[in-house]
């Protein structure tokens, strides 16, 4: 699982069959402190997750198939399974 930041909602007029009905997110994945780790990913929100969250991804397919409820969708690889509320790290207050 990564955790990331939703930086922007991506709107498509066509899309291929698996992915209608979906919201598509643009996810910045995040260090524990919020700090971006790395490139931009295209996630499915199966959350209803919105620009600014801070989310729990999860980059499998089988497992993002998952949380969608799209188990014959072979073409969704990742997912927005997850709003985080807080980090909390061992020794810190």
């Amino acid at each position: 699982m990564i955790i990331a930041r939703v930086v922007a909602t991506v709107v498509s007029t066509e899309k291929h069959p698996h992915y209608r009905g979906h919201k598509i997110l643009a996810v910045q994945p995040v260090d524990p402190e919020g700090r971006p780790q790395g490139r931009t990913l295209l996630a499915v929100d199966g959350v209803q997750a919105g620009i600014g969250d801070t989310v729990l991804v999860v980059d499998e397919g089988g497992s993002a198939r998952t949380v969608i409820g799209e188990e014959a969708a072979l073409t969704i690889r990742t997912a927005v399974c997850a709003i985080v509320d807080r980090v909390d790290r061992e020794g810190s207050s």
